[in-house]
Parts: structure tokens; C-alpha cells; sequence
């Protein structure tokens, strides 16, 4: 079974993360008309391939799911993995898949040679499967301004963990997500998106497994549900970060 894995919580490297916010920046050319909300789904737990992609389908709704395929159909701390099928059947529905990596490494202290025979072979699993890789995310949201050199011209987004809403100009090389992880999960993702509509911004929520009993990192069905319709109440748009990004 895949343990849960400790990145660096250090003081150096929250300072090392929040330094690399102002290195390698690549603006974004946002169009946006109204608030933006993109759903989105790390790992990618079996119950985010089907509850989480349920209730997002349920309000005509797709979302951004960051993939590592060499923890298809796996045991881990969050449940099964979502397997080759699954995937594929999130693709035919018309959500997105991007990149997180093959064996979900830590981006920071991975050797430059490894990241990239890493990347090569989560881009080449998810292109066969009719999914080139646009976008990606950081695990755990471990970057540094080496890595983020490092992948800033082979993805068209790469998006971090720390909080905050995108508007034109900010950076597309660490996009900021929002969490809907824990018992305040519901609470501090609702917050977020009412700052998003008195904005006019996009915000990028995140969320790992969706169940009942979900993990420190996850959220119930219903929880992720009632964002969902809050946020079209709130006269937001919800669509996946290729689609914000593509016009």
C-alpha cells in the first residue's frame, strides 16, 4: 500500500515556495466576463473518478483531473487509484486530464534526469490513452524556482497549493489552488468562491478523494455537491483549466 509522504514543512522550504512565487513568471491572458471556478482532482482516487466526476456531470460540468499513472488501480492512504479504464472513461465524458507526474515524486528533490524520465513516461501513458499532457500540477506543491524552470516550457499551466485567485497577468508557471481537504474544507472552498465572484476572478479548487469517509485530503460527495451549485448560484462559470486558459 502507498504511505502518506512528508514534503518539506520546514521554514526554508515555505520560504523556498513562496520565493519561487516571484521567479520564472509567465503572465496569464485571462478573458474572463464573469467568475470563473475550475473543479480539479489530484492523484486521482477511484472515488474522484466517479463521485467527484458525478456530481461535477450532474450540474453539466467538467473537470481538471492531475493524473499519475503508475498509481493506477493501486492501495493507498486516500483508497484505490483509479485505473487505466477509469481514466479513459473520464476522458470519453469530456473531462480533462492533465499532468501530476508518474510515480507521484516530489519535484524539488527529484535529480533533474529522474524528473524527466518521470514526466516522459506520465505524458506517454496519458497520450496513449488519447490525453496529451497541457496542463500540471506540483505534488504536494513542492516547487522551487529550479523546478519550475524546469517545466515551465514543456506544460502550459503548472499550478501550486498556496491560495489565492488568478486574474490577467499572474503567473501561469505556479497557479494558486484552493483545498477542499479536511473538516473546513466546505467552509474555507466557499469563502474562496465568494471572494472569486466580488473579484471577477477564477478561482481553482482542489480536492483528492470524495467519499463519506474521506481523508485528510479528500471531501464527502455531498460537500463537493453543494460547491458545485453554490457556485453556479453565484452566476459563476465552471469550466477546466484548459478551457479557462483557451478562451
Amino acid at each position: 500500500m502507498i504511505q502518506p509522504y512528508t514534503p518539506d514543512v520546514s521554514l526554508k522550504g515555505k520560504l523556498r515556495r513562496r520565493f519561487a512565487r516571484l521567479t520564472h513568471r509567465r503572465p496569464a491572458k485571462l478573458s474572463l466576463s464573469r467568475p470563473t471556478i475550475s473543479f480539479t482532482f489530484d492523484d486521482i482516487p477511484a472515488t474522484a473518478a466517479h463521485a467527484g466526476a458525478a456530481a461535477l456531470e450532474a450540474e453539466g460540468a467538467h473537470g481538471t483531473f492531475y493524473v499519475c499513472a503508475g498509481l493506477f488501480g493501486q492501495e493507498g492512504h486516500m483508497g484505490r487509484f483509479a485505473d487505466a479504464a477509469e481514466i479513459v472513461a473520464l476522458i470519453e465524458r469530456g473531462h480533462e486530464i492533465a499532468g501530476h507526474t508518474f510515480g507521484h515524486v516530489d519535484c524539488h528533490r527529484t535529480a533533474d534526469a529522474d524528473l524527466q524520465r518521470d514526466l516522459d513516461d506520465n505524458d506517454a501513458a496519458l497520450s496513449g490513452m488519447g490525453a496529451p499532457q497541457v496542463h500540471f500540477a506540483f505534488p504536494y506543491g513542492e516547487v522551487s524556482p529550479h523546478a519550475k524552470a524546469l517545466l515551465a516550457s514543456r506544460y502550459a499551466s503548472l499550478r501550486g497549493v498556496h491560495k489565492g485567485l488568478v486574474r490577467d497577468g499572474d503567473d501561469l508557471n505556479q497557479l494558486p489552488g484552493v483545498g477542499i481537504e479536511g473538516v473546513d474544507g466546505l467552509t474555507v472552498a466557499r469563502s474562496w468562491i465568494d471572494r472569486a465572484v466580488a473579484d471577477t476572478a477564477w478561482l481553482i479548487l482542489y480536492t483528492h478523494d470524495v467519499r463519506e469517509t474521506h481523508s485528510p485530503w479528500g471531501c464527502t460527495p455531498d460537500a463537493l455537491s453543494w460547491l458545485i451549485r453554490h457556485a453556479r448560484e453565484s452566476g459563476c462559470d465552471i469550466r477546466t483549466v484548459g478551457q479557462v486558459l483557451n478562451g
